[in-house]
């Protein structure tokens, strides 16, 4: 099982509610002090993971190609990737955007997760029942002004989970989305402020979600983005 932004709020919580389900989970982030962190817990939960520190930003098809040969190597295969990272630097009117920023951020959030789940398809479709989880905003939410590239990207999120199960439905890939809701993480402090935003949960109670769309039990939601109940913003 392979998680993205395994340091992150959602994505540490996953890895660990995965590996309490008794799954070995390859732990991918940039910041390797933290992810060393994770390592610990998750490894005090379940089976012990497997550190993969990598920074989406200046990855390229090369590095992802890499990682496959290398989780082919000592894997064999992989049952199930879920897409935790992320990249938001604030709101900002779109007029006022650096150039740069903007791209970051679709590369960061849509294009650098197509290309780690282009190069893993092979190793999932040798799993029976694999699954491909991308994590979502709400489109209805950050589609309103001042939400930039993160934003446009997560438009394109909602789009690639649809292409990608029409694509794949008929193997044993399984393909969905899941919109967690507000969650008190570091990228929504950026936009909210704390103090004040009584409707955020913590990533823990979003974590069983990913275990239910990675599993089998995931079946139900094939092709969806699924909002779990008590997820709404």
């Amino acid at each position: 099982m392979l998680v993205s932004g395994a340091a992150g709020g959602l994505g540490s919580a996953a890895a660990r509610a995965c590996a309490r389900a008794g799954a070995t989970v390859v732990l991918l982030g940039r910041k390797v002090p933290r992810l060393n962190r994770v390592y610990d817990a998750v490894a005090a939960d379940g089976p012990e993971p497997m550190l993969y520190p990598l920074d989406l930003e200046g990855a390229g098809p090369d590095d992802y190609a890499e990682l496959a040969t290398r989780l082919e190597a000592e894997l064999g295969r992989l049952d199930g990737m879920l897409h935790c990272a992320a990249e938001f630097r604030g709101l900002t009117p779109l007029l006022q955007t650096d150039p740069a920023a903007f791209a970051r951020a679709i590369h960061v959030n849509l294009t650098a997760p197509w290309w780690l789940s282009q190069a893993c398809l092979p190793l999932l479709s040798r799993s029976s029942d694999a699954a491909l989880v991308f994590v979502l905003d709400d489109t209805a939410r950050v589609g309103k002004a001042n939400w930039g590239g993160y934003g446009v990207a997560h438009h394109g999120l909602a789009g690639l989970v649809g292409m990608l199960h029409a694509e794949l439905a008929n193997s044993t890939v399984r393909v969905s989305g899941l919109r967690p809701g507000p969650m008190r993480t570091g990228l929504r402090a950026r936009a909210y402020v704390e103090q004040n935003d009584r409707v955020a949960r913590d990533p823990a109670a979003a974590a069983q979600a990913c275990v239910t769309l990675l599993s089998a039990a995931g079946a139900g939601h094939r092709g969806q983005v699924w909002s779990p109940a008590g997820s709404a913003d």
